[in-house]
């Protein structure tokens, strides 16, 4: 019966059993049934029992894609060996730029919401400044007398 993987694919699989203390858990997976439906849908994997896989793929993290790379010693290996180190190390470099991006936009943030508060408070200050002076009052119609107040209450004599 012919085998599903190809040639390359299946050197790499017993490689990774061969040596599976190198692969904990957190290394390599193999995808569930759902999650390898779904992969086979998007890289239209042929379904099983049409000559496609038996079984589910194996997927590797970060770390086994390197310890992956450096089981096998061929040529093609050790370049891609080189390649995803090289990957890595950009991701690493730019997942750092991000957090210094982050960080300088948290401070730009913090000052502003600083800036906000005293803007707030410097308007309320200037707010009855920038309002328009009351009217005058209107003077009355009419003839008006303005006379000195006449005391209407008038002392008693103490009485002895």
């Amino acid at each position: 019966m012919p085998c599903a993987l190809p040639a390359e694919t299946r050197a790499l699989v017993q490689a990774v059993k061969r040596n599976a203390d190198r692969f904990p858990e957190d290394f390599l997976f193999q995808l569930t049934p759902a999650e390898a439906a779904a992969l086979r849908s998007q890289i239209v994997i042929s379904k099983t029992g049409r000559g496609g896989r038996r079984y589910s793929p194996y997927a590797f993290t970060a770390h086994g894609a390197l310890m992956a790379a450096n089981i096998l010693n061929s040529p093609r290996t050790v370049a891609m060996s080189v390649y995803v180190i090289g990957a890595f190390v950009k991701m690493r470099e730019d997942l750092a730029a991000n957090a210094a991006i982050l960080k300088r936009l948290a401070e730009i943030d913090k000052t502003l919401l600083l800036h906000d508060g005293a803007l707030r408070d410097i308007y309320q200050k200037l707010r009855p400044l920038l309002e328009p002076p009351p009217s005058p009052p209107k003077p009355e119609i009419g003839f008006h007398v303005k006379e000195d107040t006449v005391p209407y209450r008038t002392k008693r004599k103490a009485s002895s």
